[in-house]
């Protein structure tokens, strides 16, 4: 079966290839999966009862552990996925046993402006529309147990205002005399809808909830994705619900889930969620899907879990950080390599000669809006300013104490010239380089890009963190600071000092990682500084606290965590085939 992206839409390469498709049964079966740990959730789609494999395995030895990052991204993002999808597609071709982990496509992009992040062209992940479409019901299971815990505070609040406390007794409650003007957590949904990033909830009579304002943000920020994201098993998963923090009581203290007595119940609604999903590329091989998205508010990683499996049943597994080196890869770095006890064996780097031209000082370059000429023809000059981002990121991850592998994600209007120039540089600041066509040729478009992975990873690599836990907060922020974004320094707000300090005084707090919040369009805190910013100081306006996921998450600028949607949203094309029910327009 011979498909043509060039003239063909995702979708459409999607329900054609989904019609040769391996059946999922046998697929688990070829990848060494015993029947009773695939739970079947129709003819391609499964979820995989991970305590069974990884108590039968052990400790099996590990895969070749390869991590995809970016550059700085351009608004249409740098083709992380569909590389990832074409690495795996690569190996395959080159005969590897090759498994992947991708993060599950947030409802929000998918429906506004960036699309499903299911990959493209010929290097995709199906069946496309499940997995764009709720997928398994992971991340309803999310938004739903966040929303447990608002409901759960909210009514509690309401009881107390209304009812004094020989009342409360007879319901087997204590006041928690939580302030309404320290309320942590938020509602969630999994959409794009900035007019509900600040709301006023509880209006009405004293039936009608306690009046205060709230908020909502997109569900795949919500702590309680975090928690899936890093859990290692159910029991671990239980224990940090229980230490959400949902808000202060007005002497200060913290007011958990726990105190809510709803962590039980929201971990009844997550049970299942924590079995990761098993999809494959449209060349048949396995990728599990497991945990979301947008690296930049939150920890952006596929699971731990899946990468457990991954790399027990694979020569080379293939995970995914969101967004560039600075976001996601620090935080696959620092966070989840540490609470994972697993070490890369390479990184690769994605980049655009497109992004590399913006980055050089090209024109912007918006969604929905066609390219400039300075993007569809040769111009050296613009690339080599713009590789200034590159070696950025190749220092970022050079400092990991591994040596990176940059993909060039070719497009067809790239040139020779261009593309040689990218390699030259790459190859010059330490970095092996290759170009990879996957998006045209799906794994036959990557053997290139396959082969310098496998090189990079038998190199002996000396994988080291940046920080270590012991190091204040304040330092530590600094050094992810200058050391990775490039700042010459950090700046709080008072309110953000102030929990800085609060936060390095709590001994529990001291042991919890860092999970920053900024922007993924810029080095910097600003989305509209392209390139290498120089001479710039980051601003933290806020720092919060996720002890359940075990992060401190400073915020950096006026990013939100509610993300708003688009005038031309990708919604308008979505649409299903009333005959056959299928689904068409997504990309």
């Amino acid at each position: 079966m011979k498909l043509d992206p060039t003239k063909l839409k995702d979708w459409q390469i999607a329900e054609a290839s989904e019609q040769h498709a391996i059946p999922i049964a046998r697929l688990a079966k070829d990848m060494g999966l015993l029947d009773d740990e695939v739970i079947p959730m129709g003819r391609l789609l499964a979820k995989i009862d991970y305590k069974k494999v990884l108590n039968r395995l052990g400790d099996t030895p590990k895969a070749k552990y390869i991590d995809v990052t970016a550059i700085t991204p351009t608004p249409l993002g740098e083709g992380k996925t569909t590389t990832t999808i074409g690495l795996i597609e690569g190996l395959g071709k080159l005969g590897k046993r090759v498994t992947g982990a991708i993060r599950q496509p947030s409802g929000g992009p998918t429906f506004n402006i960036k699309g499903s992040a299911a990959g493209g062209g010929l290097a995709q992940c199906i069946p496309l529309a499940p997995l764009s479409l709720g997928l398994t019901g992971d991340i309803d299971s999310i938004t739903n147990a966040n929303n447990l815990a608002m409901v759960a505070l909210t009514s509690r609040m309401q009881h107390e205002n209304n009812y004094d406390d020989a009342r409360l007794a007879k319901s087997g409650l204590k006041r928690l005399d939580i302030d309404p003007a320290r309320v942590q957590m938020k509602w969630v949904m999994d959409f794009c809808a900035q007019s509900l990033r600040d709301i006023v909830i509880g209006r009405g009579g004293k039936m009608d909830g306690f009046e205060m304002p709230s908020g909502f943000a997109i569900s795949v920020s919500s702590e309680v994705m975090a928690i899936l994201a890093v859990s290692k098993d159910l029991a671990d998963m239980r224990q940090r619900m229980a230490k959400i923090v949902v808000a202060y009581d007005k002497k200060g203290n913290e007011v958990t889930t726990a105190d809510l007595e709803v962590d039980g119940a929201m971990t009844a609604i997550m049970a299942k969620t924590i079995n990761p999903n098993l999809l494959q590329t449209i060349e048949g091989q396995p990728v599990f899907v497991h945990a979301g998205p947008f690296a930049n508010i939150a920890i952006g990683q596929s699971s731990i879990i899946a990468d457990e499996l991954g790399t027990r049943l694979a020569d080379y597994h293939i995970t995914e950080s969101g967004f560039g080196a600075d976001i996601g890869f620090e935080k696959f770095w620092n966070l989840k390599c540490r609470m994972s006890g697993l070490t890369p064996s390479a990184i690769v780097i994605v980049a655009t000669i497109r992004a590399l031209k913006m980055h050089g000082g090209g024109p912007a370059v918006k969604p929905g809006v066609e390219l400039s000429e300075e993007y569809t023809k040769e111009n050296l000059a613009l690339v080599e300013k713009g590789c200034e981002n590159l070696i950025a990121h190749i220092e970022i991850v050079k400092k990991s104490g591994v040596r990176p592998v940059v993909c060039i994600n070719s497009f067809y209007t790239d040139t020779k010239s261009e593309i040689q120039l990218v390699k030259k540089i790459a190859e010059q600041n330490g970095a092996l380089c290759a170009v990879s066509q996957h998006w045209l040729k799906g794994g036959d478009g990557a053997i290139e890009l396959a082969e310098a992975v496998m090189s990079a990873a038998n190199e002996k690599n000396n994988f080291k963190f940046l920080y270590e836990l012991a190091t204040p907060l304040r330092q530590r922020i600094e050094l992810i600071a200058k050391e990775v974004y490039g700042a010459d320094g950090v700046e709080y707000t008072p309110q953000a000092l102030e929990k800085a300090k609060s936060f390095e005084n709590d001994p529990q707090a001291q042991k919890l990682g860092t999970c920053m919040v900024k922007t993924h369009l810029s080095l910097s805190h600003d989305p509209n500084i392209k390139g290498r910013p120089k001479g710039w100081t980051l601003p933290v306006k806020d720092i919060m606290i996720y002890k359940g996921a075990g992060f401190i998450v400073p915020v950096a600028g006026d990013i939100k965590l509610m993300p708003g949607t688009a005038s031309n949203p990708a919604f308008r094309n979505i649409d299903v085939d009333v005959e056959t029910g299928k689904v068409k327009g997504l990309f």
